[in-house]
């Protein structure tokens, strides 16, 4: 065991009532007393954890339980909770609202459970009165669970007392309100937030919002709520370097190439990566020496025009593939790897060294957790070995690959990415931690590959 790790998990009736607006605020309220923090994002979302890391300078980490099991997940959460850190943990959807839609299976009430951390349901109280009461009991009394208030989003200082009223009369404790704040308001696109890096006053943002939180949010009273979170056990097995002699890999990371699990980041170095990032954006060469390649998700629908302009990388990139250089590639990489990008601009060469066009569309196309099924060996696993995964991404390729077989928690299954003894490139992300033989053996490739 180690010592006092405090924490609290802001849920959510639902996406769109303010978690990460609530988050936020108190994050930066915090930040601006000087209290230690440490920011987490339940489930397999890049732009939130992102955004806590950009906006507001902390570090954040995803906490999965399709991908860990819950020891696992205590003992991760301990580990990046040391020397009396808070630990603020945002939920994902609804607080209950898990794998498949069907169970509460990885969801923000299974993450509060499995970490013994208090949880403050975040209300959006809008069309409501009474009735407001009969919500909250009911995700009280509707399964086991650590929520212990709530703070209501989006209501105006005149009508608070009438709402904390209704609750306080129900015996549900109200940690305070944010008023409505428009000109705070993060915007978002179709994957979500708008990242960090393209608001540019998003300093003043965080700033009202902590203000507001300040004002109008019991921090006192949640500061105390964190410290009653029992400590966790910090026992993950170790990770063994594959070699002491550092193995170079590429890492795409700019605007077009952002969505990177920091745990993944971690891993890699763990395991003896020296880590060397370029921008397929900005230069027009890949760095000297690479053993390898990781190319993560992101927008490149988004700078399309600009990824097909750097006619000199994407030429270098497609030899060094083809020739066999080690490749990790996912969604919005691999639509980087394929021949073309179709979106509102208009159609945009790319790399090509994977055939095919993808072209953005009107929906999400195969959302959600899977199961990828090796059907022969490749730079990642062996035939027949299983990968957890998650998809999310607007955009349809011509050729999505055929050597792996997703299948998702509901039974629906398809054929998808492109494998080799040097490649792995399709729309499905990894999570690193679940898969560490899998890591291990693409850094053993690129040492393998080194040697030729």
């Amino acid at each position: 065991m180690t010592g006092s790790q405090p924490r609290l998990l802001i849920g959510g009736t639902g996406s769109g009532c303010g978690k990460t607006t609530v988050s936020s605020a108190i994050l930066r309220a915090l930040q601006r007393r000087g209290v230690s923090l440490c920011a987490f994002k339940c489930g397999p979302d890049y732009i939130d954890p992102m955004f806590h890391r950009a906006a507001l300078g902390l570090p954040s980490y995803n906490l999965d339980l399709f991908f860990l099991s819950e020891s696992q997940i205590r003992a991760l959460t301990a580990q990046h909770l040391q020397g009396q850190t808070v630990g603020i943990m945002e939920g994902v959807m609804g607080f209950y609202d898990g794998v498949s839609g069907t169970t509460d299976q990885a969801s923000a009430a299974h993450l509060a459970r499995t970490t013994q951390t208090p949880a403050i349901l975040t209300v959006r109280p809008k069309g409501q009165s009474l009735s407001l009461a009969a919500m909250v009991q009911g995700f009280l009394q509707f399964a086991p669970n650590t929520i212990q208030g709530v703070i209501l989003n989006d209501v105006s200082k005149g009508m608070y007392p009438f709402y904390r009223s209704i609750l306080e009369q129900a015996g549900v404790k109200v940690y305070g309100f944010l008023p409505p704040a428009p000109e705070s308001e993060i915007p978002d696109r179709h994957l979500g937030l708008v990242t960090a890096a393209e608001i540019g006053d998003i300093q003043a943002k965080l700033d009202r919002l902590a203000d507001a939180a300040e004002e109008c949010l019991d921090l006192d009273g949640l500061l105390k709520l964190a410290h009653t979170a029992p400590p966790l056990p910090d026992q993950f097995d170790p990770i063994m370097p594959v070699t002491h002699a550092p193995i170079r890999i590429g890492v795409a990371q700019d605007r077009a190439f952002c969505f990177y699990y920091q745990d993944n980041l971690d891993m890699l170095t763990a395991l003896g990566a020296e880590l060397v990032p370029f921008s397929p954006l900005e230069d027009t060469s890949l760095p000297e020496a690479i053993d390898g390649l990781y190319i993560g998700g992101g927008y490149p629908e988004l700078y399309a025009p600009r990824l097909a302009s750097n006619r000199q990388l994407r030429a270098e990139l497609k030899e060094k593939i083809v020739q066999g250089l080690p490749t990790i590639a996912e969604c919005g990489g691999f639509m980087y790897l394929g021949e073309e990008i179709c979106c509102e601009t208009g159609v945009f060469p790319m790399v090509g060294a994977l055939p095919g066009r993808a072209e953005l569309t009107a929906r999400l196309q195969n959302f959600g957790y899977t199961a990828l099924t090796a059907k022969k060996d490749c730079l990642l696993c062996k035939q027949g070995q299983v990968l957890p995964a998650h998809e999310f991404h607007y955009s349809k390729s011509e050729f999505s690959g055929c050597d792996f077989t997703a299948k998702k928690p509901n039974g629906k299954q398809w054929d998808c990415v492109f494998a080799s003894h040097t490649l792995y490139a399709g729309y499905p992300h990894l999570y690193f931690r679940a898969i560490p033989a899998s890591i291990r053996q693409f850094l053993e490739i690129c040492i393998e590959m080194r040697a030729k």
